[in-house]
């Protein structure tokens, strides 16, 4: 297949250090390459992929992500006026993007897929709802679908990593791990709120932007920083996995419905168990017993860690290659794509 995939201009293809979404669209678009179909990929310039790169951006314009939603239309428009040399555009940029992408669908026929990444605002299923004639989607959960009942899907698929780049632990240091923005939603105060009735040393790395994100880590994080409470920052890839592969546990301590959430499964995938908060796609991701702990509050994550060491660490790791792994997420995505091409019908 021809396949045009637009990534969000933001950062470089794989990203070094913040990233999800990018993450994930490299990992498909240099499986899609390597199973022998023709990607162009656009993202910025900076970008690595055995794709072709296609770019307007020679340098991912981060620091005005705040204040560039005009970026973010330009980047996509470059792609969508070349819809002709495609048989299929998967897009997993913004709104404005995916508006686009309805309407180069009603006027060209090229069929248009895009993932949903984020979670079933009001705004969100506003505009989307509007483009359901002539867009298709795809979730990343099942949690995530059901916030968008009104929409035309050609798949769920849950988002994966390269297992392979993630090295296992099975020997475990003293720590525990939080790894997430400093913001409420993601709870890095309850992380720390959790370490402290533990009496255990927590890492805790991430991204601190400016703003309220800024003013959060200020008032709930810093204070609290001791010889026990470390911060590490925004941490590269090396780094990251040694941090996981020898932590005791991850702390998912999530305080909004996360439509997935990969850093369940990096850690998983290093071999160290999870203990999460029930929301969003918590329950389709981590196996209660086998791979971490689901929880209601605080004080359950708290009691789970006094059962941590129930959680064998290879087990860990045999759950994220029986259902996270690159090669199934590469081939879900092919299959979406026939369905897509053969009939333009909802699964």
């Amino acid at each position: 297949m021809r396949i045009g995939m637009i990534a969000p201009p933001w950062f470089p293809l794989p990203p070094q250090r913040y990233g999800g979404i990018e993450f994930v669209v490299s990992l498909l678009t240099e499986g899609l390459v390597a199973r022998g179909h023709d990607v162009t990929l656009f993202a910025s310039g900076d970008s690595e992929t055995q794709a072709r790169l296609s770019y307007i951006f020679s340098r991912a314009p981060f620091e005005q992500i705040e204040k560039g939603a005009h970026l973010e239309v330009m980047h996509s428009l470059e792609a969508y006026k070349r819809a002709a040399e495609f048989d299929v555009i998967h897009d997993h940029d913004g709104l404005a993007s995916r508006a686009m992408g309805a309407l180069v669908h009603e006027l060209t026929g090229t069929p248009v897929v895009a993932t949903l990444h984020g979670p079933a605002d009001a705004i969100t299923q506003e505009l989307l709802g509007s483009l359901r004639a002539d867009l298709q989607f795809i979730a990343i959960s099942e949690y995530q679908r059901q916030g968008f009942p009104d929409l035309r899907f050609v798949g769920t698929i849950p988002n994966a990593i390269d297992v392979e780049h993630m090295p296992f632990g099975a020997v475990k240091d003293d720590y525990l791990l939080y790894i997430g923005r400093m913001t409420a939603d993601k709870g890095a105060h309850t992380a720390i709120d959790v370490a402290r009735r533990l009496g255990q040393r927590l890492i805790m790395a991430g991204k601190v932007n400016e703003g309220p994100e800024r003013e959060f880590f200020a008032a709930e994080v810093e204070p609290y920083l001791s010889d026990k409470i470390h911060f590490r920052g925004e941490v590269d890839h090396q780094t990251k996995v040694e941090l996981y592969k020898r932590a005791r546990c991850t702390l998912f301590p999530i305080q909004w419905p996360e439509p997935f959430g990969l850093v369940m499964i990096e850690s998983l995938a290093c071999g160290t168990p999870v203990i999460a908060m029930r929301q969003g796609s918590v329950p389709e991701v981590i196996e209660d017993g086998r791979s971490g702990f689901i929880v209601e509050t605080a004080d359950e994550m708290v009691e789970a860690f006094a059962r941590i060491d129930e959680i064998d660490p290879a087990e860990c790791r045999r759950a994220v290659e029986e259902r996270f792994g690159s090669e199934a997420f590469v081939a879900a995505h092919e299959a979406a794509y026939e369905r897509l091409l053969a009939s333009g019908s909802s699964v």
